[in-house]
């Protein structure tokens, strides 16, 4: 009798997590598939992937800038990719596929932290829901659910499953997740880590402090493994002195580069839209304070009050102090815990109030909690009439199933399910709400066919018309043949000094993205084999080598005979 009542008792919490996993699966995959979804090679893959290719063969991009000075020393995304490859399991599916479980892993810890803060299932569900719809950070150019797998899009929803475990007192699970979040991107994890130690300091009873101080032994795990592969780390060719200053001329390139460290470029248009969120998030954190444990607590006020003061810090260590190694951490970017705190608490406090009755209260905070995914710019959303309408009705839906769901009406599920599942597919029809790009394109996937079957392996290319596009670097992840220089490539001067130098110089060279005839006859001279011009570029005296729709290549030594494609 004992055993069959307590196989009973067990049976709906057994349930209830296979439904869980079910419905974080689920969110996952429309987050990947319809909206905010996913890229590849349209952002920093175009850096990662060509350094991981010739970590494993260093006869591969041998010749090409960006693959041989690999930044990857202070995490293990390249060894856990390159073990993966060893497995038989290619670069870019080894990467999607943890993408996916990250992304589950980031919408669990959501529901986690909603559930602990009294949330039915069905409401929980709807902050998850909302939250893996994602945000732009504009400014320091970063998203709450990075479209590209990325160390930083694996290590944010590490982190947000950690402050799950956390509100429900699994500080060792915590400090698990948030360790993983530091071996994949140290910068991102500094944040949390930095509310946790003050939360192990906080005078507790002796339980607690030791379940707290337990959750730092995995970090201290993860900074031992951190030393013994950085030193195993093959390639880097070139280190950047801790403690340097930033020269003028290095300045001037990264505010080139890369603006989006530098607040004095971007502070005027977007600090007023943090301080917002932030002034939001103490609010909505105000009105359920007493629902979340002392834990959460923490990381509800401590990471978005970081957030705001990365403005302040970024701005001293970079552009007062010059700190060299400021651009590669990237201060500023802890703001994307402003939005993504103030983005929860607000679907918190909506379910909260719809419970109660307060109808406009609870819509205004679902307003707020589904504009974020809409609008770069927050207040864009009352310039466009078709995102108002959206906003509201979605809001209005959350609201009566919040209210629903309070008092157990045998619908509440269903609307809970609507509220969730609607934005994935209704959101993508504005125009105006960001998306992951698709920079490919037949014609691109075609030439970098064609390169890495029939051209050396050591072959290097220019692509002299393409400007800013990112047409070079899906080409070099893809061909495996080194570019000579392009303008995504050149976003390393936030990490290395000489390669700064060189790329600028490059850059310049060939007529920094725009195609000059004159400087065809030095090609050669400068270990170019081949070069790429839109298809409709003719060059006197030459002859494609190769052909399509898009693009027409040319070889610098000796003019070959147009191929079909």
């Amino acid at each position: 009798m004992g055993e069959t009542a307590t196989r009973e008792d067990t049976r709906p919490i057994a349930l209830r997590s296979l439904a869980l996993a079910a419905v974080v699966a689920l969110l996952a995959a429309l987050s990947i598939a319809f909206f905010p979804g996913h890229s590849l090679l349209a952002s920093d893959t175009q850096i990662y992937l060509p350094i991981l290719e010739h970590l494993r063969d260093p006869s591969v991009l041998a010749g090409d800038p960006v693959a041989q000075r690999p930044h990857v020393s202070f995490t293990v995304y390249d060894e856990v990719a390159l073990a993966l490859r060893g497995a038989g399991i290619d670069f870019e599916t080894a990467l999607l596929a943890q993408q996916f479980v990250f992304r589950a892993l980031g919408i669990l810890g959501v529901w986690l932290v909603a559930s602990s803060m009294g949330l039915g299932f069905g409401m929980a569900t709807v902050t998850a829901a909302v939250f893996s719809l994602g945000a732009v950070i504009g400014g320091p150019t970063v998203l709450t659910v990075e479209y590209e797998p990325v160390p930083r899009g694996f290590a944010i929803p590490l982190l947000v499953l950690a402050m799950g475990c956390a509100a429900h007192g699994r500080d060792l699970l915590a400090g698990a997740a948030a360790s993983v979040a530091f071996l994949y991107h140290p910068p991102s994890a500094v944040t949390f880590w930095g509310v946790y130690f003050l939360l192990s300091l906080w005078p507790s009873s002796v339980k607690v402090m030791s379940r707290r101080v337990l959750g730092l032994a995995p970090l201290l795990a993860g900074v031992l493994v951190m030393l013994v592969l950085s030193r195993m780390q093959g390639g880097v060719s070139e280190v950047q002195p801790f403690f340097g200053r930033i020269d003028p001329e290095l300045e001037r390139l990264q505010r080139l580069r890369g603006s989006y460290n530098w607040i004095s470029t971007w502070g005027a248009m977007w600090a007023p839209q943090y301080v917002f969120l932030w002034a939001a998030s103490l609010f909505a954190y105000w009105r359920v304070r007493r629902d979340a444990v002392q834990d959460l607590r923490f990381f509800l006020i401590g990471l978005p009050a970081l957030g705001i003061a990365s403005m302040p810090l970024s701005w001293l260590l970079l552009e007062k102090l010059k700190w060299v190694v400021a651009p590669q951490v990237q201060p500023a970017r802890a703001l994307l815990f402003v939005t993504l705190i103030a983005g929860v608490l607000a679907c918190v406090v909506g379910a909260k109030t719809a419970a109660k009755g307060r109808w406009w209260e609870a819509g205004l905070w679902f307003v707020l909690a589904y504009a974020i995914p809409t609008q770069s710019r927050l207040f864009d959303v009352i310039e466009s009439p078709g995102a108002i309408a959206l906003v509201v009705g979605l809001a209005a839906l959350a609201t009566f199933a919040a209210w629903a769901e309070a008092r157990k009406l045998h619908w509440a599920m269903a609307g809970a399910a609507a509220a969730a599942l609607l934005p994935f597919l209704l959101v993508p029809l504005l125009p105006e709400a960001p998306r992951a790009p698709n920079p490919h394109t037949p014609e691109l996937d075609a030439l970098s066919r064609w390169a890495r079957e029939s051209t050396p392996v050591d072959s290097m290319f220019l692509f002299p018309d393409a400007g800013k596009t990112l047409a070079p670097g899906i080409f070099r992840a893809r061909a495996l043949r080194a570019v000579y220089v392009d303008w995504k490539g050149g976003g390393q001067v936030n990490f290395l000094r000489r390669f700064a130098q060189e790329w600028w110089e490059r850059w310049q060279r060939t007529g920094a993205g725009r195609f000059k005839p004159w400087h065809v006859p030095a090609y050669g001279r400068w270990g170019i084999d081949y070069f790429v011009l839109k298809r409709g570029v003719l060059v006197p005296g030459f002859t494609p080598v190769y052909a399509n729709g898009g693009y027409a290549v040319y070889a610098t030594t000796a003019p070959g005979n147009l191929m079909a494609p």
